[in-house]
């Protein structure tokens, strides 16, 4: 938060001072947002490309494990290298990450019908949205859920870990149901975090890889949303 203090340190020199934050900080928050929304799409287009090229073939081929692994070792490469790489690099992997995911999650519209996906879709930008705006503008510290909501999350994942064995309706029905509020409590969490990233005197470079690593947060945070809210409310063919 010392970021946050510092601007609103800044701010307080003047009128035209905070006319200048306020001014570069929406535009900080705009290009996340928009770089976050531009990931979404890119991968709801592939999702969909995927589905109607491959259709049932890349399922069952021992190929969608490096669909579904690959995207996790660009993320951990993306986030231990940010302060290393480029900011058109650090934005083409970004995208290069959610192009495939967007392969792995064409397997939804073989479990899932498509007018659910797209309803649970709507749901899910909706109620990311209300959570991005609460985090924006609340002058509530949410910085002491990060620890709660960090537990809750390895929580899940070990949990959805086991389940692969166990195969327990009623553990994936609560794995869903907790896996809802951990990812709403960390879109509103990291927002408010992001938001307390921007400083006013950062340069092109490391404003640019702040706006990537954002992305890539809320980028995460609205995709798991989604995918728990379309396992709890999803129609299955």
């Amino acid at each position: 938060m010392s970021h946050y203090d510092q601007n609103l340190a800044a701010s307080s020199a003047g009128g035209g001072g905070t006319i200048a934050v306020d001014a570069g900080l929406r535009d900080y928050m705009l290009r996340i947002y928009n770089y976050m929304a531009a990931g979404v799409g890119l991968t709801a287009v592939v999702a969909w490309l995927t589905y109607q090229l491959t259709g049932p073939a890349l399922l069952e081929s021992p190929l969608m494990w490096v669909f579904i692994l690959a995207p996790l070792a660009l993320v951990f490469f993306i986030s231990s290298r940010i302060n290393t790489l480029s900011v058109s690099t650090a934005r083409l992997l970004f995208f290069i990450y959610a192009a495939l995911v967007g392969v792995s999650l064409s397997t939804l519209f073989h479990i899932y019908t498509s007018a659910s996906i797209t309803r649970v879709f709507f749901i899910a930008a909706a109620t990311f949205g209300a959570l991005s705006v609460f985090g924006y503008t609340t002058r509530r510290d949410l910085s002491g859920l990060g620890t709660f909501l960090f537990m809750g999350l390895i929580g899940v994942i070990i949990a959805s870990l086991v389940n692969l064995f166990l195969q327990s309706s009623g553990l994936d029905w609560l794995i869903s149901v907790v896996g809802v509020g951990v990812f709403a409590g960390l879109t509103a969490y990291d927002t408010q975090r992001i938001k307390a990233m921007y400083d006013n005197r950062d340069d092109e470079t490391s404003a640019g890889r702040k706006s990537v690593i954002s992305a890539l947060s809320l980028y995460l945070n609205f995709i798991n949303l989604f995918m728990m809210l379309l396992r709890l409310a999803g129609g299955r063919r």
